[in-house]
Order: structure tokens, then C-alpha cells, then sequence
């Protein structure tokens, strides 16, 4: 009997008919499996298309996009949180977290007690607004930008610093599902009442848009899939991943960047109004587990085989 799963093998340009065949049915899949739980996007259509013509385009192109399927792997199960609110799930915690902070990290002014949002709320400044934002935006860019140095420059570094970051990601979201928490913003808004379905909300960083006369922030906020995921701030994790990672590194100077871009997104995310101390002590905890964690495994022979297959995939 002729075997024809070899003409799948055949190269074309740059790919082989298998290569088209896996690009087709895992987009396929994502963007089927996206209009059924949340809807149908453009930002979908734009990620499938992206993974595709990396897949498709050369083999170093393949082996990248293959290697940042992790980073992927997070957005998806991000977005796809939408579908599954997790104040469904439990009870979210609005005064019960405001006054915990407030009896542990209480900033006495006159007769009142304020929590450190509230009192960076009254005593904003406009330099500040201009640094914290330009902090804020780094929670993203700086990670990613880290990975694709370590992608080229070593391979099992990047690895490690990949699955720490999709592992503290995945513990993260556990604790958003346990403990549901609003946000300090939130409280400032609409008190303690809870209210499903509460849109994102820029919150301090409305003072960076109104500076430079944009919409930046308040774009990014409109597409957040849950406002109840205060606890912990995994915006206060990731930097300090890629400041471990960069010290296991050696880099020298560029770790005071890191540093630098770590604290200030931890003050950033409380004077923002975006997060509680607790929040951002949670965080810098979860990363902590998350890095130890994958430690853990890498003591696990299965797992560093298959950590092995995965960097040859991508080598």
C-alpha cells in the first residue's frame, strides 16, 4: 500500500504541507474555540495570523514562534478568563481587604486614617504621574524584550525564564479564582458595594493620558477580562523575574535597569491606585514561589526531559 503521509513532508518555499497543516488547524482551533467563549475579536484574527506566517515564513521564524508559544499560551488563558468571571466562583473581597491595609499600612493624616492609595491620591504630583506611567508600561515590553535576548543569546536561559513566568502566571490566576479582590480604584469609585460586570478603569494613570493628550492607558484598561483579580499583583511579579533571571545572568549594569523598573512598578502600582501594599507583597510572593517552583521540577527527570525535547525544538 503507497504510503502518501510522506508528500506531507514535501517542501514548499519555505515550509512543508505538514508545517501548513498545523498552522491551519491550530489557528482554526483558537479562533473557533475564541468566538465560542468570548466572542469573536480582531486582536484574535491578528494573533492566529501572526503565529501562521511566523510558522510558515522560514525555520528560524518556526523555532521562534514555537519558543514565544509560551507567552502565548498565557495571553490565551488570559483572555479567555472573561468567560469564566471569577467572582462566580467566590465571594470578592472589597472591605475586608481595604481595612486590612489600611490597620497594617494606615498613613495617619489629622484625624483619619488613610491607606497609602488614598494618601497618594491626595498628594499627586505631575512628575510622578509621567515616571509611574512610564513604569507601568514596562510590565510587558521589558519581559518580552528580555525573552527574545535570551532566546538568542541562550536558549536554556530563555526556557527558564519562560515557564518561571507562565508558572507564577498560572499561580496567580489560581488566587484570583480563591480570593476574588477589588481593586483600590474600585472602592474610590463605588465604595463597597459589589457590582458585577464592573468595567477596567485607568484609575491613576488617567493623569498620565491627560498629560500627553492620549487615550493610552485608557484603551488598555478597556480590554482587562476582570477587574476583581487585584490579589496578587502580577504586575509587581514579573519584574522581579526578569531581575532574577538577568542576576543568574551576569548583566552587570543593565540589572540596575531592572531594579530600577522592578521598585517602580511596585510604587507605581500603588500610587496608581491599582494596587494595595498587600496586593503588590502578594505578588513579589507568588513570583517567589513560581521561581522555586520550577526549581523544584527541574529536579524532576521527566520534566527535564521534556524541557530538553523543547529546547531542541526550538535550538
Amino acid at each position: 500500500m503507497r504510503n502518501n503521509t510522506k508528500y506531507l513532508d514535501l517542501p514548499v518555499f519555505n515550509f512543508t504541507l505538514r508545517h501548513v497543516l498545523v498552522a491551519s488547524v491550530v489557528s482554526a482551533i483558537y479562533i473557533l474555540l475564541s468566538w465560542l467563549l468570548i466572542g469573536f475579536k480582531t486582536d484574535q484574527l491578528v494573533l492566529a495570523v501572526i503565529f501562521s506566517a511566523c510558522y510558515l515564513a522560514s525555520s528560524f521564524t518556526r523555532k521562534f514562534i514555537l519558543g514565544f508559544s509560551i507567552f502565548i499560551v498565557y495571553w490565551i488563558i488570559y483572555d479567555y478568563m472573561k468567560a469564566f468571571p471569577n467572582y462566580a466562583f467566590n465571594p470578592v473581597h472589597i472591605k475586608s481587604l481595604y481595612d486590612l491595609e489600611k490597620s497594617i499600612f494606615g498613613i495617619a493624616q489629622g484625624a483619619s486614617i488613610l491607606t497609602p492609595n488614598e494618601f497618594w491620591l491626595q498628594h499627586s504630583y505631575t512628575f510622578i504621574d509621567v515616571m509611574t506611567g512610564i513604569f507601568y508600561l514596562c510590565w510587558i515590553p521589558v519581559p518580552l524584550a528580555f525573552a527574545g535576548y535570551l532566546f538568542f543569546k541562550d536558549k536554556g536561559r530563555f526556557l527558564e525564564f519562560s515557564l518561571t513566568f507562565l508558572f507564577v502566571n498560572l499561580l496567580g490566576f489560581v488566587v484570583y479564582y480563591l480570593y476574588p479582590a477589588a481593586p483600590p480604584w474600585y472602592v474610590q469609585k463605588f465604595g463597597f458595594d459589589f457590582i458585577a460586570s464592573t468595567p477596567g478603569n485607568t484609575a491613576g494613570l488617567v493623569r498620565f493620558d491627560q498629560f500627553f493628550g492620549i487615550n493610552l492607558f485608557t484603551s488598555l484598561y478597556a480590554k482587562g477580562s476582570n477587574v476583581f483579580a487585584a490579589m496578587p499583583s502580577l504586575h509587581s511579579a514579573y519584574p522581579l523575574i526578569v531581575t532574577y533571571i538577568g542576576f543568574k545572568s551576569r548583566l552587570g549594569w543593565v540589572n540596575i535597569i531592572f531594579v530600577t523598573i522592578t521598585i517602580g512598578i511596585w510604587f507605581a502600582a500603588v500610587y496608581t491606585s491599582h494596587h494595595y501594599v498587600l496586593d503588590v507583597l502578594a505578588g513579589i510572593f507568588t513570583a517567589a514561589v513560581g521561581i522555586g517552583g520550577y526549581h523544584l521540577l527541574m529536579k524532576n527527570k521527566r520534566y527535564i526531559a521534556l524541557i530538553d525535547s523543547y529546547k531542541k525544538t526550538i535550538s
